[in-house]
C-alpha cells in the first residue's frame, strides 16, 4: 500500500501553483468529504429550525454544544488511533471508570476537586497503557482487545461503585465551573474540546510524530523499514486515548453532578467511531483529520437534539446513528475501489 497522500503541498494547488484567491482551490483544500458534511449540517439545521422555532435559539445551540463535547473529545482521539491503523471500542467504558474514580477520590480527599481529577487522569493513563501493551506485546487484534476492555472496564466501574452514582460535586466551585461555567459566552466544556482538538490537529499535521502516525496506518511495513518504532507509537496512542477519555469522564461527572459508572458513558464508543468514520477516517488506517471529525460530531449532535426536540422516540436515534456509520463505510469502500466481498473482481 502506498503511503503517499492526495493532499498537495501547503500553499499550492494540484499543479503546484499558488492557491491565491482561486475559489476552486479553496474548495479543494476543504475537501469533498468536509463539504458534504457541511451541506448535511446545513440541511439538518434548516429542517429542524423550520419545524421548531426554538431549535436555532442560542440557548438550544449551547445545549447541543455541551451535549456533543464528551463525544467530541472521544472522537478526536478515536481519529488518531484509526489513522494509526487501530481502533478503541472501550473509550466509553474508560470514561465511565474515570467518572466514578473522580467522584470517589473527590469525596475521599475531603471534597478536593484536584485530587479527584488527578486520580481520574492517572487511572485513564494506566488503562490506556494496559490496552496498548496488550495489543502490542500480547499480539491481540485491537478490535478484540478493546472489545474485551469495553466489558471489563464497564464491570470495574460497576464494581467499585456498586452500580450506583457516586459522590456529589455540585457544591464544588471547580466542578461547577467545568460543567456549567462560561468563557467569552461559550461553555467551558466546549473550550476544552476546542483546545484538545486544536492540539491534536497541530500534532498530526505539523510534527514528525503526526507524519509517523499517518505512515504507520498507511503502510506499517514501510514505516518499520523507515526506522519508525511502531510499538512505541501504538502504546503512546492508546495512552493518549486513556488520558482524554479520563478528561471526558471528569466532564461527565461535572455535568451530571456525580460519578456515573454507565449512565452517560454507555454508547459513547459507537458515537466516537461513527463521527470519525463520517469525518473521513479510513477504518483501515492512514487517512483522516480532526476537522472532518468535528464536523461529524456537530452533525450527530444537531441530529440527535432535533429528534429529541421533536419528541421522536429515542430508539430512532440509535437507528439513525447505525445507518450513518454503515453509509460512511460504504462510501469509503466505493471510493477506495476495493472489490466487494463475495463478488467477482
Amino acid at each position: 500500500m502506498s503511503t503517499t497522500t492526495d493532499t498537495p503541498p501547503a500553499g499550492t494547488g494540484s499543479t503546484g501553483t499558488r492557491k491565491g484567491g482561486n475559489p476552486a482551490a479553496v474548495l479543494a483544500s476543504v475537501g469533498g468529504q468536509n463539504l458534504s458534511l457541511i451541506g448535511a449540517l446545513v440541511v439538518v439545521l434548516a429542517l429542524f429550525g423550520a419545524l421548531n422555532d426554538n431549535y436555532l435559539s442560542i440557548s438550544n445551540l449551547q445545549v447541543i454544544a455541551e451535549a456533543a463535547t464528551i463525544t467530541g473529545l472521544l472522537a478526536v482521539v478515536q481519529t488518531v488511533v484509526i489513522i494509526c491503523g487501530g481502533l478503541d471500542i472501550s473509550v466509553g467504558s474508560q470514561a465511565g471508570v474515570a467518572s466514578v474514580v473522580s467522584a470517589m477520590a473527590f469525596t475521599s480527599a475531603g471534597s478536593n476537586a484536584l485530587a479527584g481529577m488527578a486520580a481520574a487522569v492517572g487511572t485513564g493513563v494506566l488503562i490506556g497503557l494496559l490496552n496498548g501493551l496488550v495489543i502490542v506485546y500480547g499480539r491481540v487484534n485491537p478490535t478484540i482487545a478493546t472489545l474485551a476492555g469495553l466489558a471489563a472496564y464497564k464491570g470495574v466501574a460497576q464494581l467499585i461503585s456498586n452500580g450506583r452514582a457516586q459522590g456529589y460535586v455540585l457544591n464544588d466551585d471547580v466542578f461547577v465551573f467545568l460543567g456549567r461555567g462560561r468563557i467569552a459566552g461559550l461553555p467551558v466544556m466546549v473550550w476544552i474540546l476546542i483546545v484538545t482538538a486544536l492540539a491534536v490537529h497541530l500534532l498530526l499535521k505539523y510534527t514528525d510524530i503526526g507524519r509517523n502516525v499517518y505512515a504507520i496506518g498507511g503502510n506499517d511495513t514501510a514505516a518499520r523499514l523507515a526506522g519508525i518504532d511502531i510499538n512505541k507509537y501504538l502504546v503512546a496512542v492508546y495512552a493518549l486515548i486513556g488520558t482524554v477519555a479520563a478528561v471526558a469522564g471528569i466532564l461527565l461527572t461535572a455535568r451530571t453532578g456525580s460519578g456515573q459508572p454507565t449512565s452517560g458513558s454507555e454508547g459513547l464508543e459507537l458515537k466516537a467511531i461513527t463521527a470519525a468514520a463520517l469525518g473521513g477516517c479510513a477504518l483501515k488506517g492512514g487517512k483522516g483529520g480532526i476537522g472532518g471529525t468535528l464536523l461529524a460530531v456537530a452533525l450527530l449532535g444537531c441530529l440527535e437534539n432535533g429528534l429529541t426536540v421533536e419528541g421522536i422516540n429515542s430508539f430512532w436515534q440509535n437507528v439513525a446513528q447505525g445507518a450513518l456509520l454503515v453509509i460512511a463505510v460504504v462510501i469509503q469502500q466505493r471510493r477506495s475501489g476495493e472489490r466487494a466481498i463475495g463478488l467477482p473482481a
